[in-house]
């Protein structure tokens, strides 16, 4: 019997996991659709994602007339940007500690990152609250970018992909003269962008959807994020009107699906690559 060529041997598995693939895009892709047709086409009994009558023009015309679209834009690149970068500048040096040097209560700090990872972002909200408040920083970026500083998850990430760099590497660069510091950003760092593109779609995607502490901090228009925005534009404008609410919706979030169509070989590769080493 002649043996199988591998694309009849993988073809089950691809298309189990293109029925899968569809299924999770369901919902966006009934958005995209909704967003396109008018009121009456959305609620009727029969569902079709083909618009009988478009009514994109109305829809998204509504969107950007009523809101400043680009603000909540701008403040999502700008909080997402900053909590990234602090995020790194962070991580990369615990994870590089934890993962190759050797010092005394190592496993201690490791196991309380860990007992982190536990912790959700709600306990602390009512604390950080008040403390922003008495300095007077609520409604800024500050606030908002503040205190999502410092990840244990981004720890606990990078810590795992430098656990598989070979020891040789960091060797050679410490009998070349190089600080730890040194080590951790000229030699490290740029073996690890899978890992850090993989952090940084997680990281991003969290706090652009993020509305919980958003909607605790921002008043009014200054200093809303995306999430935030299509809140304020259902309870003041949009009202019951369902297809301009998923237009809105469209465009916040279209910067994060184009953002991972474009980094969604090294985001497999992070993925890939860190594992669950010991």
């Amino acid at each position: 019997m002649p043996e199988r060529t591998p694309l009849l041997r993988d073809l089950p598995r691809l298309l189990f996991l293109t029925a899968a693939g569809l299924l999770m895009l369901m919902p966006y892709i009934w958005m995209a659709a909704a967003s396109l047709k008018p009121l009456d086409e959305i609620f009727r009994a029969s569902l079709s994602l083909w618009p009988e009558r478009f009514f994109a023009a109305e829809n998204y015309g509504k969107v950007f007339e009523r809101i400043p679209v680009g603000r909540y834009l701008w403040n999502g690149v700008v909080v997402c940007g900053g909590i990234l970068a602090f995020q790194i500048l962070f991580a990369v040096p615990a994870g590089y500690a934890l993962a190759k040097l050797r010092f005394r209560g190592r496993e201690l700090v490791f196991g309380a990152v860990m007992l982190g990872l536990l912790v959700p972002p709600h306990v602390p909200a009512l604390p950080l609250y008040v403390a922003f408040s008495q300095m007077g920083l609520l409604n800024s970026y500050t606030a908002l970018i503040a205190p999502f500083t410092i990840s244990v998850f981004a720890i606990f990430l990078f810590r795992q992909f430098f656990k598989s760099l070979p020891d040789d590497l960091i060797h050679a660069a410490r009998l070349d003269g190089m600080s730890e510091m040194a080590i951790v950003w000229r030699v490290v760092l740029p073996n690890a962008w899978p890992a850090a593109t993989a952090f940084a779609i997680f990281s991003v995607v969290a706090h652009w959807n993020d509305l919980f502490w958003p909607l605790i901090i921002a008043n009014g228009d200054s200093h809303a994020t995306p999430a935030l925005g299509v809140m304020f534009f259902r309870s003041a404008e949009a009202g019951d009107d369902f297809g301009a609410l998923m237009a809105a919706a469209v465009i916040m979030t279209a910067p994060l699906v184009i953002a991972f169509l474009l980094a969604q070989r090294r985001f497999v590769e992070g993925i890939a690559s860190t594992g669950l080493k010991g």
